[in-house]
């Protein structure tokens, strides 16, 4: 085994360049591969910025020759040599122009064959690959994922800087306030028979951070949240979480699309147009069934009720007669991929969902039409439909008729993203930002069968709304925002209540008791006792932006070591069995280690 005595890396092998030959560099790296031709050997040598090629050939002392002809792929080099011109230039990788004559060949560490190739688009099955996720990380695709995150926290943190926010750590180890997912819980030792929680975010300590007086406070922030995965979804994430004093709403939207232009501009070189689009909650639903609506393509929503109720259909009728609705979307060019099957199969897709059907009419190229209710209908009322559905030869309307407009306007929400995947027509390396204003203060709970905080328990309603707050929780909006990219949401915000009497009146709505309310959260109300100034703020998902300014599929690939589906991490097996004694120690001496 060689060691690195007398050598010291000079460049990363993805930083040099023709203008680097004749130079005498060092370079380090896994071994990409070895091609060994008889009189001459070559080893693509890899690292984190890119690969070189290490020739080897007459003119190459007979010990390193040798040497380099039992190198194997990710053993790990360092190899020391002078930089020249190749004559068989490789196009495909930056250094392809150069490779390096080497006069010395250090072998630091040897490697077994790994159990995948370690290349872009790895095929390899994902649960494969993140038991070996130091393996996976290797590969360029997703070490360019990690150091473009990188980039992007040290832009966050300048940009945040710049405009007077300070950056403070809020505890990891706080109370458990059960309120949205559930928390993860830490058995305290010394404190037998408690428990911490893990912060689902930082967001009481930022609002006494205000009232502490610091004004402007960011930070790139772990949270922790005990709830079922997604793509987009993870039990522990990062947030760039901020808060602001002395605000309305106008200026936290402000601060949030500078960091957005910023952002994009430097880490990707995208120029995001200012100021950003807006929609209200309820134009959102209305036009997309979606409080986070992908706006690279159309097929918005229209409203077919006023057209239709007066028809024949019952389904139509009785809908409008529960006090529903019916609506549609046209889906244009589309009857090749929407064929009678596929139509199916998106039947099948609403029902699972909450709809009790779905309503069609394919508009053939040659003139004719197909529908599954036209038998209920006159020539005149579906002459109507198409035209409000702005429908021609070749599109197919879709309609979803229910007593109940969320229900509606969620499963046609949900239908659009469908069939746009189907038709293919979402754009690829677009960036469609817009923020969500005026949500609904109160969200209604089927469970429960009462009112919950929609955002949480510390928004401000709108102050043109604080008459309807007893009488009608329903026409309730709140000073909340989310900003949204390509479908997803990336960021969610309000302006605060800062008025203690406002607090418990929100308390006491949502069915807290006086004294429940200063169990949970009473060190905030004594706070606000002295002099708490008008503040908000938000929370940007910093895994999710990523995943999406890269084109992701999951979060998976931005974050270095990720759970799995189930929260686990295959590679460390966590979480784990552990020893009695931990057990007895923490005062959990009735919990018994299970598989």
């Amino acid at each position: 085994m060689d060691f690195m005595t007398g050598l010291k890396r000079t460049h990363y092998c993805g930083e040099l360049r023709l203008a680097n030959a004749g130079e005498t560099v060092t370079v380090a790296g896994w071994v990409q591969r070895q091609r060994d031709l008889g009189a001459l050997i070559f080893v693509d040598l890899r690292d984190r910025e890119g690969i070189v090629q290490l020739a080897f050939d007459e003119s190459t002392p007979k010990e390193i020759f040798d040497k380099a002809a039992g190198v194997r792929s990710e053993y790990v080099l360092m190899a020391q040599g002078v930089v020249r011109e190749r004559s068989s230039k490789n196009n495909e990788i930056s250094t392809g122009e150069i490779e390096i004559e080497v006069t010395d060949l250090r072998v630091l560490a040897k490697s077994e064959t790994p159990p995948f190739e370690i290349v872009e688009d790895c095929q390899t099955a994902e649960l494969t690959r993140l038991k070996y996720r130091y393996l996976d990380l290797r590969r360029p695709d997703l070490q360019k994922n990690i150091l473009l995150r990188h980039k992007i926290t040290k832009i966050t943190r300048d940009y945040f800087d710049e405009n007077g926010f300070i950056e403070i750590e809020t505890p990891i180890l706080i109370r458990s306030t059960p309120e949205g997912a559930r928390d993860y819980l830490v058995p305290s030792r010394v404190h037998k028979g408690k428990f911490y929680a893990l912060p689902q975010s930082p967001q009481l300590y930022k609002q006494l951070s205000m009232v502490a007086g610091f004004d402007r406070y960011m930070q790139i922030a772990r949270c922790f949240r005990d709830e079922d995965l997604r793509a987009d979804r993870q039990p522990e994430f990062t947030q760039i979480d901020l808060e602001m004093s002395f605000v309305d709403m106008e200026d936290v939207l402000k601060i949030g699309e500078g960091y957005m232009e910023r952002v994009f501009r430097e880490a990707l070189g995208v120029e995001i147009q200012l100021p950003l689009p807006r929609l209200t909650y309820k134009e959102a639903m209305e036009r997309y069934g979606s409080d986070k609506p992908d706006t690279r393509y159309g097929m918005e929503i229209y409203d077919l009720s006023e057209t239709v109720k007066d028809c024949g259909f019952g389904v139509f009728t009785g809908a409008l007669e529960a006090g529903g609705s019916v609506r549609g979307i046209t889906a244009k060019n589309a009857v090749a991929v929407l064929t009678r099957k596929e139509i199916d199969k998106l039947t099948e897709m609403v029902r699972g969902i909450g709809a009790k059907g779905l309503a069609w009419i394919r508009l053939n190229e040659d003139g004719s039409m197909a529908s599954s209710f036209a038998k209920f209908m006159t020539d005149g009322e579906m002459a109507a439909i198409l035209e409000k559905a702005d429908a021609k030869a070749g599109d197919v309307v879709l309609i979803i008729g229910d007593g109940k407009n969320s229900t509606v306007l969620s499963v046609l929400g949900a239908l659009r993203q469908a069939v746009a995947k189907k038709l293919d027509i979402i754009p690829e390396g677009k960036y469609n930002l817009l923020w969500i204003t005026e949500f609904p203060f109160f969200d209604w709970d089927e469970e429960t069968r009462q009112f919950v905080a929609m955002h949480h328990p510390f928004t401000a309603p709108m102050d043109e709304c604080l008459e309807y707050l007893e009488t009608d929780k329903a026409a309730v909006r709140a000073k909340a925002y989310d900003l949204v990219l390509n479908g997803i949401e990336l960021c969610s915000g309000s302006i605060r209540i800062t008025n203690p009497e406002l607090q418990a009146r929100i308390f006491s709505l949502l069915g807290l008791s006086d004294e429940e309310a200063h169990s949970k959260f009473g060190y905030l109300l004594d706070a606000f006792k002295y002099g708490a100034p008008p503040h908000g703020g938000m929370g940007i998902g910093l895994d999710r932006l990523v995943m999406q300014m890269l084109g992701c599929d999951s979060l998976r690939d931005v974050i270095a070591y990720p759970k799995v589906q189930n929260a686990s991490e295959p590679m460390t097996e966590c979480p784990a069995q552990v020893d009695e004694i931990q057990l007895k120690e923490l005062g959990i001496t009735d919990m018994v280690n299970e598989d």
